[in-house]
Parts: C-alpha cells; structure tokens; sequence
C-alpha cells in the first residue's frame, strides 16, 4: 500500500495570505483526499534567514505595486467567498507569542483549534494579536485554557521547535509564508494553490501507478 502524499503548509499568523489559504485548504483537501500538515514559523525570522523583506515594507515606495497587491486580494476574496475577512488594524503584529502559542497547542493537544482562533482573531475581527492580555482573553473566550497557552510560550521546548522549524524551512528553500512543500515540491503564495493540488493529484497518481 502506498504512502500518502506529504503536503506541508509554512503558516505564520501575521500573513493575510495565509489566513485565505487556511480558509481555501479545507476544500483541496475534500477534493484530493490528502491532509495538510501545518507547520509553525516565525517569519520575522525566516525574512533575517534569508534576507528577505515583507511585500509592505520592500514595495513602501510603489504605489502601484500596493494598490495591485490590494485588488489582488480583491480578487482572491471574491473568488474563494471569504466574506469574513478584515484587514487587521494592528498589523503588522509581532506574531512571536502566538506563534510560540502553536507551538504550545500542539504540545497540549489544541493546534487545530487553537490555529482557527488566532486566525479569526486576527483576520476576521481585527484584534491586537500582540497583546498577551488580548491573546489569553481571546483563547478563554473560545474555550481554550489561554492562561495555559500563553505560559506554554516560554517552554525551552517550545522556543526551540519554533526555530527548529523556522531554520529547516530555510534550509529547504522557502523565503516566506504562506510556503507549501508536496512531497520535496516547494510552492510560495496563495496564487499558487492550484498548483498545490495540481501536484498533489501529479504525486497521488504516480504513488498509485507504481503501487
């Protein structure tokens, strides 16, 4: 019997793009029966790794770089009914916390709960996601022990994962969030969702043909 396919989603919390993935994610999956591993980083430290900058900060001085950026996600939203999103008022956020805070839930058995909330909370209600007060409040409001969460950020354990994670997706190529690996194929960016599936459909059908 062969293995499924391997698909990894790079996410940072303080990346809009990422969020609409989130969102699309379900439906791939429905579709090609393969689940997405999600994978924590920190992509204020993926962008030191590898110099890199984000689009609002490298684009600052291109006026129609920034409002293309804005239809472009227009265009996304319209496309994939994601009727929910907001701009975040706060952003950008430091996402350290609620990135450790993933980290966390995934050591106390809440990641994917705890990953739907951040989320909301920060793309759907505009909350300040940096602000530990808001965070443990947040978590407690949707059930979640935040208390616990937020203490669960200066595990050693978790601290070292964090980075661990962030170290390898720069050793394996990735730049910035949202990333995707299928198999050892790198993707960069919510516009490359269809490749995504493409590819998993590509490594499905091969795994099955040689099976």
């Amino acid at each position: 019997m062969s293995k499924p396919v391997s698909v990894q989603f790079l996410f940072d919390f303080g990346s809009p793009n990422a969020y609409m993935c989130h969102r699309v994610i379900p439906r791939i999956e429905a579709r090609t029966g393969v689940r997405f591993e999600y994978v924590p980083i920190l992509l204020g430290g993926l962008f030191k790794l590898t110099g890199n900058r984000s689009p609002a900060e490298a684009f600052a001085g291109i006026p129609n770089k920034r409002a293309y950026d804005k239809l472009e996600i227009a265009r996304f939203v319209a496309k994939h009914g994601l009727d929910r999103y907001r701009p975040n008022p706060h952003w950008p956020v430091n996402t350290l916390q609620v990135m450790r805070g993933a980290v966390a839930a995934q050591k106390q058995g809440c990641f994917e709960r705890y990953v739907e909330v951040v989320n909301v909370a920060m793309w759907e209600e505009g909350r300040n996601m940096e602000d530990p007060a808001v965070i443990v409040r947040t978590l407690d409001e949707a059930g979640l022990d935040g208390r616990r969460l937020y203490e669960g950020t200066q595990d050693p354990e978790v601290k070292s994962m964090l980075m661990a994670n962030t170290q390898s997706a720069h050793e394996r190529g990735a730049f910035g969030s949202p990333s995707f690996f299928v198999g050892q194929e790198l993707f960069f960016g919510k516009d490359r969702l269809r490749e995504v599936e493409e590819e998993i459909v590509r490594q499905s059908q091969s795994q099955s043909a040689s099976a």
